[in-house]
């Protein structure tokens, strides 16, 4: 029998760095190693937190007897990207310098693609990313806003969308391609997102200041408001994105972004907190009406995934606000990890192709989409 392929797989987040390790599609080892506040603001900027994430790393496989110089191909999240197609993605030097300067995105995963590479390269394999937070699959329509020199972009939660939509797909015995989803990753952020067809034609993102409120965002804000408390000159560039990125929504209103924490709050009779968790779900709801106008009404499921999808309170009400739409399927959690591997495994088996980073935008704006009608082209 033909030894399995290792993979090593990274996920660096804000305060945590999980590692796993698979033998073809069976993992083998899995652990997510916690990082201190006070290690972590040893670092001015996140691109420096590579050599202390890396041997991190290092320790951990050293510790399991796991020989790294075994692995045949390294694979990780990515952030910080501009928008780009989906699928598996061969990492080389111009994602990892894209990655470093966060032309997508200012977040610990940015360090994905730099670490595999590193790491790769000391054992002489490749590195890849999957569908980066950066997947860019929107329709035409969905870009426009009412101000011309601002554009929506596709920023949410792809890989676990996909990876979820994908699982959902194989357990009725029908392909992803041939389905039209609504799927809803619930976290600290909650992107609500339109699949039509293997597409991720639209996406309801709060990390951008959309949709919905969540634990750590505080969702769309009325316009005018917001622009008078930037020129208020109370407030500080960072001060304000921090409110619509980090801390805003349960931060803001509870203090706390844990949803244990707010439904026990909610048990002991906190009317605050049993509001803002219901205006939640209300929001969330609406969100998940306006993907369902996206898809003309043609719904074959919702699929509720992330870590607040474990909460029962949530998802049962959300199936009562929502559950005339379509069927409504719960994956809680997340199965990142696992859908890393299976695409590298993929791979590696030469069952598919990864493709190779340009940094070229899918998307290049209006002015070349009028110029391209104007020569004949189609909508």
């Amino acid at each position: 029998m033909d030894k399995p392929y290792q993979i090593t797989v990274l996920n660096p987040g804000s305060t945590s760095t999980k590692i796993a390790v698979y033998h073809d599609e069976n993992c083998v080892f899995q652990t997510s190693v916690t990082h201190s506040a006070a290690e972590l603001a040893r670092y001015r900027d996140i691109p420096e937190q590579l050599p202390y994430r890396k041997e991190m790393i290092l320790q951990t496989l050293a510790d399991q007897k796991i020989p790294i110089d075994k692995t045949d191909a390294f694979v990780a999240i990515c952030t910080g990207l501009p928008p780009m197609s989906g699928g598996i993605f061969r990492v080389n030097s111009l994602m990892v310098d894209h990655a470093r300067q966060g032309l997508g995105s200012r977040h610990p995963g940015n360090l994905g693609p730099i670490l595999a590479k590193d790491l790769a390269d000391t054992v002489g394999v490749n590195a890849y990313i999957v569908d980066a937070s950066s997947v860019d699959e929107f329709r035409i329509e969905a870009r426009l806003t009412g101000i011309s020199d601002v554009l929506r972009t596709s920023r949410g939660h792809p890989l676990n969308q996909r990876a979820v939509a994908k699982k959902f797909a194989k357990d009725c015995n029908k392909k992803y391609d041939e389905l039209s989803l609504i799927v809803v990753h619930l976290g600290g952020g909650i992107s609500v997102t339109a699949h039509d067809h293997g597409l991720m034609v639209d996406t309801i993102d709060s990390t951008r200041g959309e949709g919905r409120m969540a634990p750590t965002r505080s969702g769309a804000i009325p316009a005018a408001p917001l622009i008078e408390m930037c020129f208020s000159g109370k407030y500080t560039k960072t001060q304000l994105l921090d409110r619509v990125q980090k801390i805003g929504g349960w931060v803001e209103h509870l203090g706390t972004s844990d949803g244990r924490e707010v439904e026990q709050r909610i048990e002991n009779g906190d009317k605050w907190a049993e509001l803002i968790f219901d205006a939640t779900v209300y929001q969330i709801a609406k969100d998940i009406g306006a993907c369902a106008a996206v898809l003309s009404g043609n719904i074959d499921a919702i699929l509720l995934t992330g870590g607040l999808a474990y909460s029962e309170r949530l998802t049962e009400s959300l199936k009562k606000r929502i559950g005339f739409l379509a069927p409504i399927h719960v994956y809680p959690g997340e199965i990142e990890m696992e859908a890393l591997a299976l695409s590298t495994l993929a791979v590696l088996e030469k069952k598919s192709i990864a493709k190779e980073y340009t940094g070229e935008p899918v998307f290049t704006g209006f002015e070349a989409w009028k110029d391209a009608l104007a020569k004949g082209g189609k909508r």
